[in-house]
């Protein structure tokens, strides 16, 4: 049996913090873990500005919805899982992810989890483990599965390394010339053109 795992922000949907911080002209927002290595520092800071800037997860939920899936998305997804298990692995969170994941017909979805209290404000974050994406890999594997992956930057190389076959989709210059070992797509019919490649070769 083969599985897909797609990362979320970058290959399906836009990168949902600098979306926000576009959206909303908070432009301290636009910060990710390219400028602040530290995921917890990078998160308490967030939290902190929106705290300053009075917005709540109503809010951010709302900019969120309207910002839509990338152009050709949804038809990608469908087609994919008319082939494969489809899973996507994300580091965003649930809370976030929900109003594009209804536009993309409800894939199944791991990611973390945000809380926030009576009024919608947000006061922690939750990861559901650390590594979760090459975790989950590893999990799947154990499973008996076949799996092939793609992503986008950094964050998924871990997870792209540990599948049977990794894929890079539009990734940035810097992560093409330090994993050279992953092909690159730079759309989709190039990246399931790329999947189907790998589902012969595994």
């Amino acid at each position: 049996m083969q599985l897909v795992c797609l990362d979320l922000e970058g290959v399906l949907v836009p990168e949902i913090w600098i979306e926000f911080a576009e959206r909303t002209g908070i432009t301290e927002l636009r910060r990710t873990t390219r400028d602040e290595p530290n995921y917890d520092t990078l998160m308490k800071f967030r939290l902190d500005l929106l705290a300053q800037h009075k917005l709540g997860l109503p809010d951010i939920q709302k900019v969120i919805a309207e910002m839509g899936p990338m152009a050709g998305a949804k038809d990608f997804l469908d087609d994919l899982r008319q082939q494969f298990q489809v899973i996507i692995l994300s580091d965003t969170f649930y809370e976030f992810a929900m109003p594009l994941m209804q536009q993309l017909g409800m894939p199944a979805l791991f990611c973390h989890k945000l809380e926030a209290d009576a009024h919608g404000t947000l006061v922690n974050y939750h990861l559901r483990m650390p590594n979760q994406k090459k975790e989950a890999v590893q999990r799947f594997k154990e499973l008996q599965f076949k799996v092939i992956a793609a992503g986008d930057s950094y964050n998924d190389t871990a997870m792209l390394g540990e599948a049977h076959a990794g894929i890079l989709f539009h990734p940035p210059e810097n992560v093409i010339r330090e994993f050279p070992q992953f092909p690159v797509t730079k759309s989709y019919a190039e990246l399931k053109a790329e999947i189907l490649k790998a589902s012969q070769r595994i």
